[in-house]
């Protein structure tokens, strides 16, 4: 198991945690930086760019079936990940825990073995106004391919799925819902257990893309009772190239494969192939075994955390946010959701988002604007995109600060 005993664990301390960050000590623009893109990406702890560093210095080979030291090393470090991840969810086995290069490749291995093997015409997926594009397009794609159709689930003027919506259109022809546990784009905080429940009891399985939620507090799939659940390593302090799909054990058994080569095969032969058995069924290839092993330092580094403290800190960021936004004249916060996980999403009178985004940028300010990969819930609220901010636990008050003393120092250059 990852997680210390309490003993172990120190009071959150958002200061202490910023110094094990080492981007964060540096100018930007000659100003010290304030990074509030942490749902595009997170940054790196110390512990995990030492956990990539030893592996090439130190054990660099292939992953399994090797003989030698090396191998044997790096195949100790790989699953061993694999385990730590496992104990991160509360997976009850570690065969479950699928390495994938991401949520968007988990959404799409999914889409592509499970879609493709039981998805006839006239079968629905639900999909709600508030998916990132990866999990609106690849059922758009399994579905032209098998005669399905992605319905959408609709979303209220506050930024929340509509459970109501959700109960009318849940029926014998769902086969999928497919949420994410946090909307990228506004914070939203969905209901999944409870969506879940209602999918469930109509027959329906439920995928939950976790990209944006594993960073803020701890999850425990069986505690969701989702039947898939998909995270990337980059936005949860560790590396890029490297993500999670956990699945329910009976449901990955009965998937065939989605990519064929090396390792996710038993025995080959000309008239026939039979293959490997999970999780290494959906791990064709020589893996990011660098990758795997930084995001087990990740989630190695956040079990010696206070994550209550921590989930208690953001939210007193973004509550503090939310008290500066109403003394700027002009702004408007997209999404006004009852429950929010470190996100504000916002425009500015009379600015475009990217105009502010290179005003904030040059006072230090790291911000995101576009649509976010959520055009169809921007054009559900009328607007192009926003300006988002996104919070994580190294981020501080001062942060805070400074990103409204940027605003109207921006709103001062258009006036």
């Amino acid at each position: 198991m990852i997680a210390p005993g309490p003993a172990a664990i120190p009071a959150f301390d958002a200061a202490r945690v910023r110094r094990d960050f080492p981007i964060l000590g540096q100018q930007v623009n000659g100003q010290p930086l304030v990074y509030l893109d942490n749902a595009a990406t997170t940054q790196k702890p110390d512990s995990v760019i030492e956990a990539i560093d030893s592996y090439y210095r130190c054990d660099n080979a292939n992953v399994h079936r090797g003989v030698h030291t090396l191998s044997d090393r790096a195949t100790q470090r790989f699953e061993q990940a694999r385990q730590s991840v496992a104990d991160f969810i509360g997976s009850p086995a570690t065969s479950q825990v699928i390495w994938t290069s991401g949520t968007t490749a988990a959404i799409n291995l999914v889409a592509y073995s499970w879609g493709h093997s039981r998805l006839r015409s006239g079968d629905r997926i639900l999909v709600s106004w508030l998916e990132h594009h990866s999990n609106i397009v690849p059922w758009q794609l399994v579905a032209a391919a098998t005669g399905a159709e992605v319905v959408p689930v609709p979303v209220t003027d506050e930024g929340e799925i509509d459970l109501s919506a959700l109960d009318t259109l849940l029926d014998e022809r769902v086969k999928l819902v497919a949420v994410n546990h946090v909307s990228n784009a506004l914070g939203t905080v969905n209901p999944v257990r409870e969506i879940a429940r209602r999918a469930h009891a109509a027959g329906a399985l439920v995928l939950v893309d976790g990209a944006q939620s594993v960073a803020h507090w701890p999850v425990d799939v069986a505690a969701l009772d989702c039947d898939f659940y998909t995270f990337s390593g980059h936005k949860l302090f560790g590396p890029t190239g490297i993500g999670v799909l956990w699945g329910r054990e009976a449901l990955l058994d009965a998937m065939p494969p989605f990519l064929g080569g090396g390792e996710m095969i038993e025995q080959v032969a000309f008239s026939a192939s039979t293959f490997n058995s999970l999780p290494f069924k959906f791990e064709a290839g020589t893996p990011n075994i660098a990758g795997a092993i930084g995001l087990g330092a990740a989630v190695e580094y956040l079990a010696g955390i206070d994550r209550q403290g921590a989930a208690a800190h953001e939210a007193a960021l973004l509550q503090r946010t939310l008290e500066l936004a109403e003394q700027v004249q002009g702004l408007r916060r997209i999404g006004h959701p009852r429950h929010a996980a470190g996100i504000f999403s916002f425009l500015l009178e009379g600015m475009h988002p990217s105009d502010l985004g290179m005003l904030l940028d040059q006072q230090g300010i790291a911000v995101r604007t576009g649509h976010h990969c959520a055009q169809p819930l921007m054009a559900r609220f009328g607007i192009p995109g926003t300006v988002r901010a996104s919070y994580s636990i190294y981020n501080t008050q001062e942060d805070v600060s400074r990103l409204f003393e940027g605003i109207h120092k921006a709103q001062r250059l258009f006036a």
